[in-house]
């Protein structure tokens, strides 16, 4: 087994908080000691960097607040994203989040695709606009996207069994990337 610490960083693309979204990826890191018994987390929450995101055109004149978030980023061992849908896409800051990561950083490194929306219809923008996003910078994105709607939620907190399921097959393909074998309870 990896006995290095794996770098995780968790990037919520909403807008508000609380909200699903981070409902959403908070139950998956919340899962996630099952697959990397030693990891470190990053939280990168467009909610709380909106200003400093909206203020930052480009990467070398990004504030203060916003570069420890984009070294997290580009330094990340693991990716775990997600964005509510709005508009058949993920938000504009998230998007523009992404814009300042320098662009040769990603290469290879695993990404956990989650998005949230009013109902089932929007599922398919993982496929359809996170996967393209991710592919840009070459990254590996993982087969099993998570994409949970409004009834999956008890207020902003994930709920449904099914989703809970969804997870464990999201982790057994880190698992498997890192080669670390995921343990289940008998």
């Amino acid at each position: 087994m990896d006995a290095r610490v794996i770098r995780v960083v968790v990037v919520s693309g909403s807008l508000r908080a609380p909200s699903r979204t981070h409902g959403l990826l908070q139950a998956l890191v919340e899962r996630l000691p099952a697959v990397l018994p030693k990891l470190e987390v990053h939280w990168v929450r467009i909610a709380e960097l909106s200003a400093s995101l909206a203020g930052s055109l480009e990467r070398d004149s990004a504030s203060a607040d916003l570069q420890p978030h984009l070294q997290a980023i580009e330094q990340a061992d693991l990716l775990l994203v997600g964005s509510p849908v709005y508009r058949a896409s993920y938000t504009g800051l998230f998007k523009h989040l992404f814009d300042l990561v320098d662009y040769q950083s990603l290469k290879g490194v695993p990404v956990v695709l989650a998005a949230t929306g009013g109902s089932e219809r929007h599922a398919l923008m993982i496929d359809h606009q996170l996967r393209p996003l991710f592919a840009f910078f070459q990254a590996h994105t993982l087969p099993y996207g998570l994409y949970a709607s409004v009834e999956s939620f008890d207020d902003q907190r994930l709920a449904d069994p099914a989703q809970f399921e969804r997870i464990e097959r999201v982790l057994d393909t880190v698992g498997a990337f890192f080669h670390i074998p995921v343990a289940r309870a008998a």
